[in-house]
């Protein structure tokens, strides 16, 4: 039993620092002071070092030995690699699902997609409800793997200072292309739900670039 309460501990301790993270309460780049947090949370500094091994295994933190955890910077090479392999896994999802989806399932997904259209203009409850529609299709594919990896992979996603979304624009275009994936899946075209899926990801992509300052997703 006290085995179990550790565990529980320290996944609690590793959700807070997981959302710090992403709500940029923590930077990237920025070190993480251990003994200030523990004293934050209240908490031994066992827990916590339990965490950051697991937000390590995710891709959040980086450890540098002698000098403690950081949270992990991305690079221009990062955001595009994590692109391009949200591209092959979310295509091939999507190829799935329009092959073989269930009508609940196929009504699930379509009520999500109203569920987005009517949140234009609250980036925030877009942001959160794009992120359950894609996870959704990962779901109704069935392919745990793939799942899982796209999990990991949004979260280092989510690192990015300049998220593809922020372009003037870019939440309209989007919009569109998650209209045209939806008909795509109605109309079981599994080749067309593949191709708008990389495009998807393609103009993500582009759209993440022309938000830095170097012109490039970092």
């Amino acid at each position: 039993m006290p085995s179990l309460a550790r565990r529980a501990l320290y996944l609690d301790v590793a959700e807070r620092l997981r959302e710090q993270i992403f709500s940029r309460r923590l930077e990237p780049g920025s070190w993480i002071d251990e003994q200030r947090i523990a004293a934050e949370y209240g908490i031994s500094r066992t827990p916590l070092r339990e965490a950051l091994k697991v937000l390590a295994v995710e891709g959040l933190v980086t450890m540098k030995p002698r000098r403690g955890a950081y949270v992990t910077e991305t690079s221009v090479d990062d955001v595009r690699q994590v692109y391009h392999l949200l591209g092959l896994l979310e295509s091939d999802a999507a190829a799935t699902v329009a092959a073989c989806a269930t009508p609940a399932q196929r009504a699930e997904l379509a009520a999500l997609h109203e569920q987005l259209e009517r949140e234009v203009g609250r980036r925030e409850a877009f942001f959160a409800v794009n992120e359950r529609i894609h996870m959704a299709l990962l779901r109704v594919a069935g392919n745990r793997w793939a799942e899982q990896m796209v999990t990991d992979l949004r979260k280092v996603m989510k690192l990015n200072r300049h998220h593809s979304l922020f372009k003037q624009g870019r939440i309209d275009e989007s919009l569109a292309e998650h209209r045209a994936l939806m008909q795509a899946i109605a109309a079981r075209d599994g080749q067309a739900a593949a191709r708008l899926m990389r495009a998807h990801f393609d103009s993500g992509l582009g759209a993440a670039a022309a938000v830095t300052p170097s012109a490039a997703p970092a």
